[in-house]
């Protein structure tokens, strides 16, 4: 009799097993469809001038401990700066910043354009906005929300 029920216990110990595999996958399959969602928004509202900034956008899935979780970001080294910048210059051409006076103290002298800009295109082009990858995300909460349940219905 004790051996009948070592086998009850076991199958219904890999039957667990194979149901918390089956939500992990799910869980993995709706960050990664969300994921997609969000970034493909927040690539929409991401200045492109080289187009490193945009190149720079990852996705990754961390189910290392008890939560699952998913992160976007951007890995280009002035992400930040950009993602947190005002857009006050937002369609003004991406001159340079100027050029010097003629004078100095040594007499006239030619002016020097300051550099800055890349000279093509307009800043926060083609539309561009601040806060670019918020922005995706609040604005893709809803579908991301209806992607999440369909995924992990059963």
């Amino acid at each position: 009799m004790g051996a009948k029920v070592r086998g009850i216990r076991e199958a219904k110990a890999n039957l667990n097993r194979i149901i918390q595999d089956v939500r992990g996958r799910k869980v993995v399959r709706a960050l990664q469809s969300a994921m997609i969602l969000i970034g493909a928004r927040a690539a929409y509202y991401t200045p492109i001038d080289t187009s490193t900034l945009i190149n720079s956008q990852f996705r990754e899935i961390d189910a290392g401990g008890v939560l699952i979780t998913g992160r976007i970001g951007y890995s280009a080294n002035y992400a930040a700066y950009v993602h947190e910048a005002s857009g006050k210059l937002k369609g003004q051409p991406r001159a340079h910043f100027g050029v010097t006076s003629n004078r100095s103290e040594f007499g006239p002298q030619k002016p020097k354009e300051f550099g800055g800009g890349t000279g093509t295109g307009n800043y926060w082009d083609p539309h561009a906005e601040p806060q670019f990858l918020t922005r995706g995300a609040n604005e893709e909460r809803e579908a991301v929300d209806a992607v999440m349940r369909k995924e992990l219905s059963l």
